[in-house]
């Protein structure tokens, strides 16, 4: 492991006397996010007003996060890394902490604190900070379904409704990646979510889970980027299509997509940043990161997106949509009124037994 993916903290004063060094050099960050309507939040609510404050940095963003670990791995054993800053899952994360490809984090060394002062350690919400890892939002995978395909006006309201073909025919769009699929099958065939990854761990669970699947395999068009989910809806291919909040929120609200949200069993999930060991600008990403991920920031976020910030200082920031007027409040997946059945997303499980059920998954999309 190299020395710079050891512990790594800044002072502020030794942050800002790096930064005003160098400040009339132009500085270039490749931030990699997922693109669409996530991309375009980070871009309005941390990466303009950054290089506002900051003229001399130029922020371009890169969509591959979908494929971040390998690409984090590539650069490292080349020995050329030109990512600065990358979003990525916390399970991802984990394993490329785990290999010594990303920094460590001192939370309260690097973060801003809340506005009252408590450090960040202790203003993240609980269990979403990592070793390597820092949260910015809070978003769920939700079902969605357009309200025309069914005859006689039936409105689907579960996630069981998902594999009633009888009832609620036509195509389903589902990821193509075990998560989520794995967890909706058990929930559909009776397991409590509270009992899920239980169930998950032993060999007859997975079993299970592949089992409720094949009742809908003849029935699944696959889709591997965001996008792809809600444009199959749009487009009258499928009936039902799995997605990010998020992106549903953005076709539904902002695109007028035609089309519901079905809250029950949202699976839900962590998201923020990781800093790729031996990056090139190493002090502007720090200072990136102390400002981004301050407590108005991530509030700021949900201005444009319907992810819940990942800092309980920015709860009561939370208001209405920066272009629509519209309260975000009842489009968080936080919202009591959507939070009735969730499925915390499990990272350890997923870092135990990812690799070998994303071999099964890829096998049985093939069968």
């Amino acid at each position: 492991m190299s020395s710079t993916t050891k512990l790594f903290g800044l002072s502020a004063a030794a942050s800002v006397l790096a930064l005003s060094a160098a400040a009339q050099d132009p500085v270039s960050l490749t931030i990699v996010s997922w693109g669409g309507a996530y991309t375009a939040s980070q871009q309005r609510a941390y990466h303009d007003p950054y290089m506002e404050a900051n003229p001399h940095v130029t922020i371009n963003n890169d969509d591959g996060s979908a494929n971040a670990l390998a690409g984090l791995r590539a650069q490292s054993q080349a020995g050329n890394v030109t990512w600065d800053l990358v979003d990525m899952l916390p399970s991802d994360a984990q394993l490329a902490c785990d290999e010594g490809i990303i920094m460590q984090i001192d939370h309260d060394e690097m973060l801003a604190a809340a506005p009252d002062g408590t450090p960040a350690s202790e203003d993240f919400l609980p269990g979403s900070l990592g070793e390597c890892f820092i949260p910015q939002i809070v978003y769920s995978t939700v079902l969605t379904y357009r309200p025309g395909a069914f005859e006689d006006g039936a409105h689907p309201a579960s996630i069981n409704d998902l594999f009633d073909v009888e009832n609620f025919p036509g195509r389903r769009a589902l990821q193509d990646r075990p998560g989520t699929n794995m967890e909706w099958a058990l929930y559909a065939d009776g397991v409590d979510p509270e009992d899920i990854y239980d169930v998950l761990r032993t060999p007859e669970g997975v079993d299970r889970a592949f089992a409720k699947l094949d009742t809908i395999k003849d029935h699944i068009i696959f889709w591997t980027e965001g996008a792809q989910a809600p444009q199959l809806l749009a487009d009258g291919e499928v009936a039902f299509a799995t997605g990010y909040n998020g992106r549903m929120f953005e076709a539904i609200e902002v695109e007028g997509m035609d089309a519901a949200i079905i809250w029950d069993g949202q699976v839900v999930e962590w998201d923020g940043w990781v800093v790729p060991a031996d990056g090139p600008n190493m002090e502007v990403v720090m200072d990136y990161l102390h400002f981004a991920t301050d407590t108005q920031r991530l509030a700021d976020q949900a201005k444009f997106i319907s992810y819940g910030p990942a800092r309980a200082s920015s709860a009561e920031l939370v208001g209405e949509h920066a272009d629509l007027g519209i309260d975000m409040g009842p489009h968080m997946p936080t919202n009591p009124d959507n939070y009735y059945a969730p499925i915390v997303l499990d990272n350890d499980f997923w870092v135990d037994y990812g690799d070998e059920m994303r071999e099964r998954f890829a096998n049985w999309m093939l069968q």
